[in-house]
């Protein structure tokens, strides 16, 4: 029984002290004065009867009424009815109300109470003041609050005649039962009556209609209210509440809203409702409150917070609280709080906030059951026949039915809670705790967010104190969370179900609150309509204290006198409900593992105990595998624990390791909160599980897993003691069987079955009839019981904390809080401690060099605090306590003393036997820097490298060591896995490839513990993924990431392998000069260096090495240096500039040397004039060899001879340098010789330099300054380069470029994108719309391939620009202009690079995926790497038609030296076939690449100072392109697929110095460029790549392509859209048998032995053997047919003793056979053996090889459309045969072909000198051969006598030898060109090929030749002529 009310207040306006304009509540008067005992008087009653402030009125308002709610000091909530009216004020309160006229207005405007009145409604200057009536109760009847407030209002105003102390007094003396469902009728004297119901039982929450109106309030913002002024009016002047019964349908929203409020305060997050209504407000609060049933909620809880505490607002706990709309401004600022806007129907959440949503499938069923609750039509509205009424539940019904679905909700979310409960005490209290970990893994919800959050919060800590007792009261939802649980797992898929249980449980709910349907009316009396607007006749008046207190001093007296109502509670045990593991059933999915995966677990150990190993070893890694599944680690726990007698296992050494093994990885998945209970499960085992060391020295199984991070973990110990605790509890009052008599021992196995909370829910119920002593014995067996687990534990603890080497000490440090004595350990760990273990750690905290003390005090404080906090829950005493403090540190040392001697013991063990480390096959020159580190290779995710799920063995993890050379990183080990057998696993790359190195920690492989580990990527498609062994220490590591880094980033290109290979000089300064010639090209590199920076003048002065700009500064205007570059020009010296007739000697050999370069090799080629004829400025040609940047003086990254128009003078180039970027003014780099189109190539154009050329015309200056001569300069330059091309030097004078502004472009110099050209829309306009991404004429084929070269108009530009788009804006067409601007929008460096990181991480992700996945497709779509390169390709591929057409373009791209070069370099390729042999693409990448200044070192970050900008792969993604036209064109090609990767692998590798430094300047400064000429070094170590490939083609064909037949005119054109292209496959293959195939030395792996020494005494042993595609090399195990052949000739040949015959002259002979069975007349071209006639037609790939009509000929068949015409007539020339063919199969040694031999000088090519060859004249052959000495065995060219025409005397020329008579000279002519070994004419080294290239059949050549003496000539000439007289 309770008091209705406890106290009636009537509070009034008062004066504020302070004299502000606001007034304040000032408590008239108290009944009763005096506070009860049991319940003082609330504090603060004032602020909540107004909570927006009291403030005068100036109209009287209708009488308010509201429930706020305080919460006192012991959670006690006291509800305070306030109804408000208002009466004239007093002139004193008249007063204070005027000074603040303002804020008043303002609170009317915010909808306050505050009303300003209508025209002469009252008096002027009239106001009315507040007075509020206040009863405060600890129970929440609000109908009956509100009705009897009312009668005394009634009676005040309507001045019935009842005396309003007895009212007040009977009001204060009614005393009303709690709950039990009785009905209470009360009176208070005034002939009214009222009737009370308590609820049936009091743990349910009242909710009347609050829930049904918070779904409302929030799903309809716009609900139409009955409220006639636009302010809530008063609801209590009704007998009842009138509502709108019908239900409206909630909007989805309103669902949404209330389940993350809902969500939001489970969660403990700061909730605010707002709205006008103070009802309203705490009507929401009531209704989220009863949601949260049956957790209570225990934080800040207002639903109305007055206006004078909104800084409550900002407090750091969570609440729920709800405030006037008025404020709202207010509560902007609040960042964390979500608001819901009851008004407004919205729930705002900030972006700060994450409300973990309900787990599914909970979340989406409660929403569906939400909605059909709601919305009763939903359901129906698809019935073609629906019912035509609907039966829509009264708001009170819907009200519940809502609170059921949540009943149900939390049912599902809870069921089986009670089966992680754990009994820690049952006397003379319970003691509970909740296994928190275990609930989340069998819930299988371990991962989600929203319960754990739930679990950890203070409502389910309260939850579980108060429904975790097992013997009390229970209610609906024990019923429902321990019977229905089953019932709603049924009902889940039919709705029509769950809506009717959901209706079954709303019954209950509504029966609790309404217990008496038929409720009798009350009758209480109401005021009249209006009747505040009546002038009341008096104030309220002031009661008689006397009076009330004489009637509440009766009552109290009555009711001591009367005997105390106790309720007898019906208390019974509460039902656990079903077991967990019937929940777990229907979603075990992820870890469920076949019942062969335990089978092979359970086989393994009994392997392991019955001795035997081998068995066992074969099955570990399956076993380690299945071991992943949680089902499979149970297993293991249940099987070790059978073979463990009296607590004690004694194993061998190698049973112990198998165990050990096998419990780590046990222990490596479980988390620090061990959800599954696999550690639990261990637990004991680890103290059971030895092995003898020594007599007396046991080693347990606890010091061999302490390395796993749930051993530290607080939480993880506390579960285990509680429930130890509990399972001794529960053993303690079990009787023991034997005590029982026989006939009891059915019901003892029964009471085995028994839970602890039935054995301590039984218990409680005795526990009252005890006797006192007894009670007192069971409350100390009890606490007996705890202790000892206590020191139980602390000794379990002790073995798993302390290390057995004290040097291990770090992992204590960097487990959870074990070394600091903060932390506290029930503070949840959020992050998973997992990864951080094996993080780095600092020194200082003086753990680094602990001593054992340390270790042991840190052990000591963590055991310590884990007691201190079990024993204090536990209610273990004080002294015992002490006692267990004392006993700690010496457990501790006593452990401690034990470890030291297994600790010494156990490193006298004989060590595991380790595989010996294979060391790794060095290079020559390649030197070790770190020795081998014990490492594993572990997957890097590259399947189809590694075998495993891909087919094949699992390779990796493989055990080994990492080495690290002054080149590469190397692995090498054996596979873990024993199955795989013995193969080498090698993964290296070069060091200069590394791309990023990161610190990773993964599990050892073998032993399954934590390692620290490196992960290093490169570019060149490796990733070595490693986990150091436990040998390796932290400083090992460190030291290898150092010298790594110091190698991958030298301070200087001169530390790179390149130049320290086989080199001893000190670092930093040039090697010594070693041959004669060394100093004059040291001495020429430093006068060019020198003479280059005086001749540059003082731009150059401050900076010794130019910087381009940064891609952040392109397009902006230069910075102040470049200006200053720009402005120079005049004050260069003339003479420096115009090239003079008289060099200087110095100059002379600049000039010869530069001659020799690649460059001026390629334009003698190619006719665009010679050096001769530019010095002698021949007019007839248009172009020649500028010698102006020989000093490198205009450009520095320009090569020192350059092509320009024969009219434009050298002078003015420098002024034309300036208008480009760098300085890279436009230049010839290649002429088409059918078209005679030029290809240019420059930088981007400079924004001061365009400005002033193109504002010259518009804007006239007096005198013209630089800028302007600059641009004028720049106009003529381009006008001589339309004028130098044939076709277009003939036209009109209209040609000069005067109009070139206007085209270019607008203001502020940037381009502008073309639309259509100045000649209305021909071609041009559709080159531009094409590369732009519009088809404006003829759209492009189908795949990407160009339309027909008939789309180009006859009307042609003579010249497109081809520029950046962003360059390019604002052209204005001009009609008379004869070039093009073609715009294009180009990637950038930067996009490269990040294509290229995103490319990497697709080809070798680096962690295997868990299963076979699209993702790669995926990642290497979002790489855009084929989009760059279809970008390229397009764009290339325009121009070769532009050029192929008769047209000229200039690249005019970025800086010119990226995208330029890729574009130059693929329309060459494409269009000239001389670039697709081996030399061509050699001279092409020297020319465009090297020459033309590509920055190699910059893109490759080679040094120090490019570590910052990072891998870019420019000349990659070059080679990329060239693969791709490779695999469209196989036969156009001479070289193979392999040759490219070879590059891309050595471009970035540094082991050659070509593709070091980044031009041909900085190769002079570093004097590289000039020192490779000379005599040839011998064997010496290789420093050009060229060279290397030259001396790895003679002896293998690896770089050749058999398929190569080229078409002469053939232009390439091939498809560029993305579907076309493939990946190349450098970026996925891998070979592990010998790291990358590139390092040719290091490839060919030793011979294998030949078979008779293979034999083992038996059978001879099979060749065949198994060639996995993972691992061996393919090309290596299985050569192509051809390849194969040759070998075995050589083999053959060999074997009968004649010196082999190189490969090329057999493949050679072979193909010119089969070129001659081919011809109908023996001569012509192979026309009919290759046909093609369409221009984009592919010839197919297919390769015959068939059998000869001639012994063992190879002869060819290239398949095409017509192969079957020559097949045809290949046959039926079978017999034409020249006589070369027929001798060459019955080929002797090359010694008995020689007729005739001896020495000749022979002159080389243009500028190059006579030199002495050994020369053979071959009768049987036909031939003249020579060599460079007289033993060398490798023939250096040969002339076919059957072309030669003539021999006749000769002449000497400049260079011979001076001591020789004229008549030892003779000269060879031949018809048609002699054959060199590449199936050039005469290659002799680079002698001639300069000015024959290969496959042009020269009209004439004339050899010259000088014998040592006249005799000798005269004997050589005379034996050619007989030769050829024979022939």
């Amino acid at each position: 029984m309770a008091r209705l009310a406890d106290y009636f207040v009537l509070v009034a306006f008062g004066p504020h002290p302070r004299g502000s304009g606001e007034g304040q509540g000032h408590i008239l008067q108290r009944f009763p004065e005096k506070d009860w005992e049991d319940n003082p008087f609330p504090q603060g009653i004032e602020l909540f009867c107004q909570p927006s402030g009291w403030q005068l009125c100036p109209e009287r308002s209708p009488p308010t009424f509201f429930v706020a709610v305080l919460t006192d000091i012991n959670s006690e909530r006291h509800y305070c009815a306030c109804l408000t009216f208002w009466e004239p004020a007093e002139p004193t309160q008249e007063a204070v109300c005027t000074e603040d006229a303002a804020g008043r207005e303002e609170e009317a405007d915010a909808g306050g109470p505050v009303r300003l009145p209508p025209a002469a409604a009252v008096p002027p200057g009239q106001l009315f003041a507040p007075k509020t009536l206040v009863l405060v109760s600890r129970l929440d009847h609000v109908e009956v609050f509100r009705n009897s407030l009312g009668l005394i209002y009634t009676i005040h105003v309507e001045g019935l005649n009842v005396g309003l102390e007895n009212v007040v007094g009977n009001l204060l003396t009614c005393i009303i039962p709690l709950a039990g469902g009785s009905q209470r009728t009360i009176s208070l004297g005034a002939g009214d009556r009222q009737v009370i119901q308590t609820p049936l039982t009091d743990s349910l929450p009242i909710s009347r209609c609050s829930v049904a109106l918070l779904f409302r309030q929030l799903g309809e913002p716009s609900v139409p209210t009955q409220h006639g002024p636009p302010f809530p009016l008063p609801l209590g002047w009704r007998t009842e509440v009138k509502t709108v019964t019908v239900c409206g349908a909630c909007s989805p929203s309103g669902i949404a809203n209330v389940l993350s409020l809902f969500c939001a305060a489970l969660t403990e997050h700061k909730v605010l409702f707002l709205s006008r209504s103070y009802q309203r407000l705490s009507d929401a609060c009531r209704g989220l409150l009863a949601l949260l049933f049956p957790l209570r909620y225990s934080f800040t809880y207002v639903p109305i917070l007055p206006a004078q505490l909104l800084e409550v607002l900002s407090t750091p706990t969570p609440f729920i609280i709800g405030v006037n709309a008025a404020f709202q401004a207010e509560t902007q600022e609040l960042l964390d709080v979500i608001v819901a806007d009851l008004d407004g129907g919205t729930v705002t959440v900030p972006e700060c906030v994450h409300i973990p949503a309900l787990p599914e499938p909970l979340h989406s069923q409660t929403h569906s059951v939400l909605s059909m609750v709601l919305d009763p039509e939903l359901e129906l509205a698809d019935l073609a026949f629906p019912p035509p009424t609907v039966s829509t539940s009264s708001l009170k019904m819907q009200d519940k039915e809502l609170r059921a679905v949540f009943l149900r909700l939390f049912a599902q979310l809870l069921q089986g809670y009670r089966w992680c409960l754990h009994m820690v005490r049952i006397h003379p209290e319970p003691v509970i705790r909740f296994h928190k970990a275990a609930f989340l893994g069998q819930r299988g919800l371990v991962e989600d967010d929203f319960l754990m959050k739930v679990l950890e919060g203070m409502a389910f800590a309260g939850f579980v104190s108060e429904r975790g007792v097992p013997y009390r009261p229970t209610d609906l939802f024990d019923e429902l969370v321990a019977h229905e649980v089953a019932r709603m797992r049924a009902d889940e898929n039919h709705p029509q179900r769950v809506l009717s249980h959901v209706k079954e449980l709303a019954e209950q709910l509504y029966k609790n609150e309404n217990p008496y349907p038929a409720v009798a009316m009350h009758k209480v009396q109401r005021p009249g309509e209006a009747s505040h607007l009546r002038r009341a006749p008096r104030p309220f008046p002031r009661l008689d204290e006397g009076t009330v207190q004489w009637i509440v001093d009766q009552a109290t007296a009555k009711m001591q006198g009367a005997p105390p109502a106790v309720k007898a509670e019906r208390r019974t045990t509460v039902p656990s409900g079903p077991p967990m593991t019937a929940i777990l059933e229907r979603s075990s999915g992820l870890h469920g593992n076949s019942a062969r995966r335990l089978e092979v677990v359970r086989n393994c150990i009994s392997y392991v105990f019955e001795g035997k190993m081998l068995e066992a070893k074969k099955l570990l890694p399956a076993v380690l595998r299945a071991l992943k599944g949680r089902a499979a680690r149970r297993c293991l726990a249940q099987e070790l624990h059978l073979h463990v007698q009296q607590n004690r296992a004694v194993l061998d050494h190698q049973q112990f390791d198998f165990v050990v093994r096998m419990m780590n990885c046990c222990l490596q998945d479980c988390t620090s909160l061990d959800e599954h209970g696999i550690a639990a499960a261990l637990l004991p085992l680890v103290t059971a599980f030895c092995r003898k060391l020594s007599p007396g020295v046991t080693q347990f199984a606890y010091s061999c897993v302490q390395e796993h991070v749930v051993w530290s973990t607080p939480q993880f110990w506390e579960a285990m003691f509680y429930g130890d605790v509990q399972t001794h509890i529960r053993a303690l009052y079990l009787e023991p069987a034997e005590d029982r008599d026989p006939a009891q021992v059915g019901e003892a196995a029964a009471e085995d079955e028994r839970s602890a909370l039935d054995v301590a829910s039984e218990q409680r119920r005795l526990w009252p009839t005890l006797s006192r002593e007894k009670q007192q014995e069971l409350v100390q067996k009890e606490e007996s019981t705890v202790f000892s687990q206590a020191i139980h534990y602390a000794n379990r603890m002790s073995y798993l904390l302390l290390p057995l080497d004290t040097s291990k000490s770090r992992l204590l440090r960097e487990r959870a809080g074990l070394g600091d004595p903060e932390s506290a350990s029930n503070s949840l760990l959020t992050s998973s401690m997992a990864g951080s273990v094996a993080e780095s750690y600092d020194t200082e905290s003086g753990f680094e060099d602990a001593e054992t003390c340390d270790v042991a005090g840190a052990v000591v404080r963590f055991i310590n605090r884990f007691v201190d906090k079990v024993c204090t829950e536990s209610g273990v005493t004080s002294d015992h306590l002490k006692g267990l403090h004392v006993m700690v540190p010496d457990i501790v040392q006593m452990h401690i003393e034990t470890l030291e001697a297994v600790h010494r013991e156990s490193k006298r063990l004989p060590p595991i036997q380790k595989p010996k480390l294979l060391r790794p096959r060095l290079l020559p020159g390649e030197e070790c820097v770190l020795d081998g580190l014990r490492v594993y290779l572990l997957p890097d995710g590259r399947e189809e490298g590694v075998g495993g799920s891909a087919g094949g063995p699992a390779l990796l993890p493989a055990e080994g060591a990492v080495f690290l050379t002054t080149y590469r990183v190397i692995f090498t080990g054996m596979p873990t896995d024993p199955l795989v057998g013995e193969q080498v696993v090698v993964r290296s790359f070069p060091v200069a490839a590394l791309t990023k190195e990161k610190r990773i920690s993964v599990q050892n492989p073998v032993d399954q513990l934590l390692q620290d580990g490196l992960q290093l990527r490169s570019c060149t498609f490796q990733l070595l993924k490693m986990a150091f062994d436990e040998e390796v220490g932290s400083d090992s590591a460190e030291l290898f990431r150092k010298q790594l880094h110091k190698l991958r980033y030298p301070p200087d290109v001169r530390d790179t392998f390149a130049f320290t290979l086989g080199s001893a000089h000190t670092t930093g300064q040039p090697p010594r000069a070693t041959k004669d010639k060394g100093p004059s090209l040291r001495t020429l590199s430093r006068n060019l260096v020198k003479n280059a920076k005086k001749t540059i003048g003082r731009q150059y002065v401050t900076r010794k090495k130019y910087h381009p700009p940064s891609w952040e500064h392109r397009g902006q205007p230069p910075p102040e240096d470049q200006e200053d570059a720009i402005s120079v020009s005049e004050e260069l010296e003339p003479s420096t500039l115009t090239p003079s007739l008289a060099l200087k000697p110095s100059d002379r050999m600049t000039m010869s040397s530069l001659v020799e370069r690649a460059c001026c090799r390629d334009y003698q080629r190619l006719g665009l004039g010679t050096l001769s004829s530019s010095l002698s400025r021949a007019k007839s040609e248009p172009f020649r060899i500028s010698p102006v940047n020989r000093m490198y003086a205009i450009c520095r990254s320009y090569p020192g001879l350059l092509i320009v128009p024969q009219s434009v003078q050298d002078n003015a180039l420098q002024r034309v340098s300036r208008c480009y970027r760098q300085n890279r003014f436009p230049v010839v780099c290649w002429r088409s010789g059918r078209s005679k189109a030029v290809l240019l190539r420059s930088g981007g154009l400079h924004g001061k330099g365009v400005v002033g050329l193109f504002k010259a015309q518009n804007a006239p200056s007096p005198g013209q300054s630089q800028a302007d001569s600059s641009s004028l300069e720049q106009e003529k330059y381009l006008q001589a380069v339309v004028s130098s091309m044939p076709r277009f030097a003939d036209a009109s004078g209209r040609n000069t470029l005067s109009g070139f502004s206007s085209v270019h472009m607008g203001g502020h110099g940037k381009w502008g994108s073309v639309r259509a050209s100045g000649r209305s829309g021909v071609l041009g306009g559709d080159v531009g719309s094409r590369l732009a991404g519009r088809d404006m004429l003829a759209p492009p084929q189908a795949n990407g391939a160009p339309p027909d070269p008939g789309f180009l108009r006859p009307q042609r530009a003579a010249l497109y620009i081809i520029g950046d788009k962003a360059q390019l804006k604002g052209v204005r067409p001009d009609p008379l202009q004869q070039w093009e601007l073609v715009p294009i929008e180009v990637f950038e460096a930067r996009q490269v690079k990040t294509s290229f990181k995103k490319l990497l991480k697709a080809c070798v992700p680096g962690c295997p995926a868990l299963e076979p996945s699209p993702a790669f497709l995926r990642s290497l779509e979002d790489s855009e790497w084929l989009t760059q390169i279809h970008k390229l390709l397009q764009v290339s591929v325009l121009v070769v038609e532009l050029l192929d057409s008769g047209s000229s373009v200039l690249v005019s791209l970025e800086d010119g030296w990226d995208i330029t070069t890729q574009v130059v370099s693929l329309v060459q390729l494409l269009s000239d076939p001389f670039y697709r042999t081996l030399e061509g693409f050699r001279l092409l990448v020297e020319k465009e690449w090297l020459s033309f200044g590509h920055r190699f070192s910059h893109r490759g970050a080679h040094t120090l100072a490019g570590q910052s900008s990072g891998f870019t792969p420019v000349f990659l993604q070059f080679l990329d392109c060239v693969h791709q036209v490779h695999l469209q064109f196989p036969m156009e090609f001479e070289f193979s697929p392999f040759y490219l990767k070879f590059l891309g692998y050595h471009h970035v590798s540094r082991r050659f110095r070509t593709f070091l430094l980044d031009s041909d300047y900085e190769r002079i400064e570093l004097g590289l460029l000039y020192e490779e000429k000379g005599e040839r070094r011998g064997q010496q170590a290789c420093r050009s790549v060229w060279e290397y490939v030259d001396r790895l083609s003679k002896r293998t064909p690896v770089f050749y392509n058999y398929m190569y037949a080229p078409e002469d005119t053939e232009v390439l054109r091939p498809y560029s859209n993305v579907s076309n292209l493939k990946v190349w496959d450098f970026y996925t293959e891998e070979s592990l048998a010998e790291g990358p195939p590139y390092d040719w030395e290091l490839a060919q792996g030793p011979p294998e032995p030949p078979e008779e020494e293979r034999l083992d005494g038996g059978a001879p042993q099979s060749r065949r053997r198994v060639v996995w595609p993972c691992y061996d090399s393919r090309p290596r195990a299985q050569p192509d047919a051809i390849s194969r052949l040759l070998e075995e000739l050589q083999r053959l040949e060999t074997e009968l003793g004649r010196p082999p015959e190189r490969w090329k002259d057999t493949w050679d002979r072979v193909k010119a056979a089969q070129r001659l069975e081919g011809r109908p007349d023996g001569r012509g071209t192979p026309s009919s053996l290759l046909v093609s006639s369409m221009p984009h037609h592919r010839r197919s790939l297919g390769v015959y090889l068939q059998e000869g009509p001639v012994g063992s000929t190879l002869s060819l068949s290239l398949d095409s459309d017509q192969s079957s015409g020559s097949t045809a007539s290949g046959s039926r020339q079978a017999a034409r045969r020249s006589t070369s063919t027929l001798y060459s199969q019955f080929q002797t040694a090359e010694s008995e072909n020689r007729s005739h031999e001896g020495t000749l000088y022979k002159k080389g090519a243009f500028m190059k000198p006579w030199k002495a060859r050994w020369f053979v004249l071959d009768k049987t052959k036909h031939q003249l051969r020579y060599y460079d000495h007289r033993v060398d065995t490798e023939c250096k060219g040969i002339i076919d006598l059957a072309e030669v025409e003539a021999v006749a005397p000769g002449t000497p020329t400049m260079g011979a030898p001076k001591t020789v008579d004229e008549k030892a000279f003779f000269d060879v002519s031949c018809g048609g060109g002699g054959v060199g070994v590449g199936g050039a004419p005469w290659v002799g080294g680079a002698e001639d090929s300069a000015t024959h290239p290969p496959q042009v059949k020269t009209t004439r050549r004339v050899y010259n030749f000088c014998a040592q003496d006249v005799p000798s000539a005269q004997q050589w000439v005379d034996q050619i002529q007989g030769c050829l007289s024979d022939a």
